[in-house]
């Protein structure tokens, strides 16, 4: 199963807008195996919220991707605990990640996709 195929299973399923937009911000990554959501889900909230956090005031217009940004975080959370004996590893990286992205933050080395 891919990642996009395991975030399309989850329910209760998303709005389709908010689904469409997080597939659509997994890029490439979409096609991977299920196996790798949790890394793969998060690196794509990081690369939408990463512009979103450089603009003064981001408005209305950013409201689906802080939203897809969220869900996907989610999403990786959601598929880090299904692997419990992994999960303190997981969350101490993913909250590293997304600490980088605020300023002065120490950004640790992107995965790639």
């Amino acid at each position: 199963m891919t990642v996009e195929a395991w975030l399309r299973s989850r329910t209760p399923p998303p709005p389709p807008a908010l689904l469409e937009r997080a597939v659509s911000a997994l890029g490439s990554a979409a096609a991977k195996d299920a196996s790798e959501a949790d890394t793969v889900c998060l690196d794509a909230a990081v690369r939408l919220l990463e512009p979103l956090l450089r603009e003064d005031r981001p408005g209305r217009e950013s409201a689906l991707d802080l939203l897809a940004a969220d869900a996907l975080t989610t999403y990786a959370f959601e598929a880090a605990g299904a692997e419990l004996e992994h999960l303190d590893d997981r969350t101490v990286k993913a909250m590293r990640q997304l600490a980088g992205l605020a300023p002065g933050g120490e950004r640790p080395p992107r995965s790639r996709e």
